[in-house]
């Protein structure tokens, strides 16, 4: 039954984080209901600055590596360019913890942001089945398709009717499921429910047509959803798309541009967050960056331009609620980054690299690694290092010889110390220090 959205979606990750959010939402709606104003976008909003208000911390974490980042990056991109060409195992392990070095300066992970990312995508992931799959959380919602749906099922050759409405594809398998083909009452109620969620007003209406007995039941359900759907004169449950095509049949200049108010305000709305965001220096970055590194910032550019698009299409076709969710969610974001800009730049970024390489400094030492032999490294030429045993190949090597060639040059480097470790690295600094100080 992990297939049935509206017994609330029950994936391992997603499906917990959905239960509780949709716990928020429930008590949003309650709450709007006992002041008398129970209405879905109303909910949906309120319900987005909620839970942006929580993410604020991972929020301002992200931001904050992004602003450091623009400062780092520089620095990243000249120890990149120092070794460019450089391929031999001693210029790679010593621009990697030159790498290291910098990453410890600002404080930061290499996946910091990565990790941040990677927490709130389950939320966002459940906040999309929360706002798209309403009755499931919200009781009052859920009470407003009944006695409707009773009536439905009782009717012969329901199923197959409702299985005829645009959205029914998302749910077949439900209705070849063998706890709907053997009558569990609350998993046929939930499929129908399922399907007359992101019914659209012909397809409600079509009902009537089909079930004469069934109008006053259509009414009343049409009536509460209504009610709860209403958001600026725009029914939320249907679709920009479909309000379009109301609009041409009727040649209501007002309904075209209420079908067009969600998707421009989303695409404007995204627009401005891109715009919000750190943005680093371009044509430095040009200059110092590889040919990869350009073609990465390049698509990430377009990306950025393709986003509002994208948005905006997305919107255009799906219901209004989910539009609605967006536009919330891009103005409580822009809000958001406007204040954490103002934040970051009153913050001393120097005093913060001072305190970083501070702690760095603990942490290598408290490692037993010192801070005379990171530096050397740092700033070593390993082309020229020699009496250094390398693991290089010659044209006429056996395997046991290359095999014997690898091992002493990781005995070499790995005495004392956790073979790949920064110590059996700064071990090599050591060697090579001792050598050249005879």
């Amino acid at each position: 039954m992990t297939d049935i959205l509206l017994t609330q979606y029950s994936g391992r990750i997603v499906g917990p984080i959905a239960r509780i959010l949709g716990y928020i939402m429930e008590g949003i709606f309650v709450l709007l209901d006992k002041i008398g104003i129970p209405n879905i976008g109303l909910s949906i909003i309120l319900f987005t600055i909620v839970i942006y208000l929580l993410l604020m911390p991972l929020t301002i974490k992200q931001q904050k590596f992004s602003k450091l980042s623009v400062k780092m990056n520089p620095e990243l991109q000249a120890i990149q360019a120092k070794y460019k060409g450089k391929n031999d195992n001693e210029s790679m392990m010593a621009m990697n913890m030159e790498t290291k070095a910098v990453y410890a300066k600002y404080g930061v992970s290499p996946s910091g942001s990565c990790v941040q990312l990677l927490i709130q995508m389950p939320i966002l992931f459940a906040l999309y089945r929360v706002i798209y799959s309403m009755p499931a959380y919200v009781t009052k919602i859920k009470e407003a398709f009944f006695p409707l749906v009773d009536n439905l099922i009782a009717q012969a050759g329901s199923a197959d009717f409702v299985q005829t409405f645009s959205q029914a594809r998302m749910y077949a398998r439900q209705f070849t499921n063998e706890s709907f083909t053997s009558g569990v009452t609350s998993y046929v109620q939930n499929t129908f429910i399922d399907v007359l969620n992101k019914a659209s007003t012909a397809e409600w209406l079509s009902i009537k047509d089909k079930f004469p007995s069934l109008s006053a039941d259509v009414d009343h359900t049409l009536s509460l959803l209504d009610q709860y759907n209403s958001f600026l004169g725009l029914n939320i449950g249907n679709s920009p798309s479909y309000v379009m095509k109301e609009a041409i049949a009727s040649r209501s200049f007002l309904l075209v541009i209420a079908a067009l108010s969600i998707p421009v305000l989303s695409a404007v709305t995204q627009w401005i967050n891109v715009k919000l965001m750190p943005q680093q220096d371009t044509e430095q970055n040009n200059r110092n960056a590889s040919d990869q590194q350009n073609a990465m910032m390049q698509s990430m550019k377009t990306m950025n331009m393709m986003m509002p698009i994208m948005s905006a299409i997305f919107c255009y076709t799906l219901p209004a609620g989910m539009g609605l969710y967006w536009v919330a969610g891009s103005v409580v974001r822009s809000i958001q980054q406007v204040v954490i800009n103002k934040h970051i730049d009153k913050m001393d970024l120097d005093e913060i690299i001072k305190k970083n390489e501070g702690k760095a400094k603990k942490k290598m030492e408290k490692a037993g690694i010192k801070a005379q032999q990171m530096a050397a490294y740092a700033n070593m030429n390993t082309k020229n290092v020699s009496g250094i045993p390398k693991a290089q190949s010659k044209p006429n090597m056996t395997q046991e010889e290359r095999e014997e060639a690898v091992r002493k040059s990781t005995e070499y480097y790995n005495k004392n110390a956790k073979p790949g470790s920064m110590m059996s690295k700064a071990n090599m600094v050591k060697q090579y220090n001792e050598k050249n100080n005879k």
